[in-house]
């Protein structure tokens, strides 16, 4: 039969094909309808086909199915091109062509059960092809989903021989023992799949890891996965093929249980993702994560160099939203030891940051009143940061020292950290008088405490025995009612014992008291113009 080119095709502008108009439209319903019956008439024909799945090796592929009167060969290599073809051009029932090729390639399809793994791994790759065009998902679907199904089945090691556990030298297991060893096969059963998968496009690993997440797929192993395919398709490519990798592992990470995601991980994310300029919408999600467990950071990793082009020496914004992110719940859903841990830390960041000469003041005052007050029983960090910090800004002006010393709960500054403080020539001096009347009070109240305690004590051991019996009944009774509430033993021994104790710490106490006396008493005297009265010394800062 004599092959007459009369039908020039061109596929999605990529590559123009001349065929037999008729041969191919008798495979073809939609040439089929758009030719109508030929009258051998018209010449020189042109077809333009804008969205053509698989482009012109897909057309192609199509066109020597319809030459071949159906006799190409459809392997998992092609099937997916075939497919979508056959779909685009109802290649069906409804035209008169002998074989019919969207029901051949529907019945390779139902025997995907039955391909290996390699066969499989392979169609799927050719799906990702198909991805931008309309209609086609239908056979990528399929094979997403028994994709997932033999990863999810498969209890044996890789089924290609070259497939290794990615995460296996990460995981240090003895072998001395049955149950490690059982351990260690367990995770390269689970995680055998990795680097097969390293072939799929992004857009492909993003859906096939959303249907995962869909079947309820183990999301810690989902999240080893995403770190491994960020760190091998990062070491190549561009940056706008990296920024793309990182957006689309931060987008899933987001979507798993935050508990199953390595936190530091998510700082290795963090600094390949400051580099590359990500979306502010992929950078906001990856910051809650890291926010959301920040009771688990250590000081290296929150100091993070400052952006390009800022003068000041780390990225304290970057700090701050993190700070953000872990109260994002409030107070109530922080456990106090979380919110106490967070504080420790934060308290050496801001003695670590207080140097930098370039660090301003609002910055600083930020990140001393992040966290609420009962996340700290004691200022004393936050005391020697701020000293550090006026120590080396000596050009602020007078409000801006003001608001950094408020920032601190001077009741809870300890009685070494309160000297120090009165004879601190950077603090103004209305914060020594607060400190050290804060420390007094502290002082009184205990006094006060140890000499009721002491005076129940002696009248209890002072008591006649001939004494009436009421009385011993009724001394008796206070000193059960006071060594209940201070929750001291009943055993007048030990009551003695803790006496004396509490002895020695006020003896303590008052020397300390002796020092702090001369100081203020100096401080007083400067300011005796301006306080008149005891009652006009300066309120607590608020």
């Amino acid at each position: 039969m004599a092959v007459c080119c009369d039908l020039e095709v061109d596929v999605n502008g990529e590559e123009t094909f001349m065929v037999d108009k008729k041969i191919i439209a008798s495979y073809c319903g939609r040439l089929s309808k758009l030719f109508g019956k030929p009258t051998g008439s018209a010449r020189n024909l042109k077809v333009i086909f804008n969205d053509f799945p698989g482009g012109a090796e897909s057309f192609e592929l199509m066109s020597r199915f319809c030459y071949n009167n159906g006799g190409t060969a459809i392997t998992p290599s092609n099937i997916s091109f075939l497919h979508s073809a056959a779909q685009f051009m109802e290649m069906n029932n409804s035209v008169s062509g002998t074989h019919n090729l969207l029901e051949e390639t529907g019945k390779s399809l139902e025997e995907m059960n039955y391909w290996t793994w390699s066969e499989l791994l392979i169609a799927t790759k050719k799906c990702q092809d198909l991805l931008p065009f309309p209609n086609s998902t239908g056979i990528l679907e399929k094979c997403v989903d028994s994709l997932i199904g033999r990863i999810t089945t498969s209890g044996e090691p890789s089924p290609c021989p070259s497939t290794s556990s990615p995460d296996s030298s990460g995981v240090r297991l003895s072998c001395d023992t049955r149950s490690t060893e059982s351990l260690k096969n367990s995770f390269s059963r689970a995680t055998w799949w990795f680097e097969d998968l390293l072939v799929l496009s992004t857009n492909l690993v993003g859906m096939v890891l959303k249907s995962m997440v869909s079947q309820k797929f183990d999301h810690v192993i989902i999240s080893r996965f995403l770190f491994y395919y960020q760190k091998s398709k990062c070491y190549t490519g561009t940056s706008d093929e990296k920024r793309k990798v990182v957006e689309t592992v931060i987008d899933m990470l987001y979507i798993l249980d935050w508990n199953s995601v390595s936190f530091k991980s998510l700082f290795g994310i963090l600094r390949v993702a400051l580099n590359l300029n990500i979306s502010k919408c992929s950078r906001t999600k990856l910051e809650s994560m890291i926010g959301s467990q920040m009771d688990q950071a250590t000081l290296d990793n929150l100091l993070i160099p400052s952006p390009y082009g800022m003068n000041y020496l780390y990225n304290v914004n970057l700090v701050l939203r993190f700070l953000k992110a872990f109260l994002h719940g409030g107070i109530s859903q922080v456990f106090p030891i979380q919110l106490r841990k967070v504080a420790s830390l934060m308290d050496y960041y801001i003695a670590e940051v207080a140097p930098d000469p370039c660090l301003k003041p609002s910055k600083f005052l930020a990140l001393a009143m992040a966290l609420p007050d009962s996340a700290r029983e004691s200022y004393d960090g936050i005391y020697r940061a701020t000293d550090m910090y006026l120590e080396v800004h000596t050009g602020l002006s007078k409000e801006e020292k003001m608001k950094i010393c408020c920032a601190l709960n001077y009741e809870k500054l300890s009685a070494e950290a309160c000297i120090h403080l009165s004879q601190n020539k950077n603090f103004p001096s209305k914060f020594a008088v607060q400190a050290l009347m804060s420390q007094q009070v502290k002082l009184k109240s205990l006094i006060k405490a140890t000499g009721k305690t002491k005076c129940y004590i002696d009248s209890s051991s002072g008591v006649s025995e001939t004494g009436s019996k009421g009385k011993k009944n009724e001394t008796s009774k206070q000193i059960v009612l006071y060594a209940g509430k201070l929750d001291l033993p009943a055993d007048n021994d030990k009551l003695r014992a803790h006496l004396q104790r509490m002895q020695w710490r006020v003896a303590e106490l008052e020397r300390v008291c002796m020092k702090m006396q001369a100081p203020m008493t100096k401080i007083m005297r400067s300011r005796v113009s301006n306080y008149r009265t005891y009652r006009s010394l300066p309120k607590l800062c608020s």
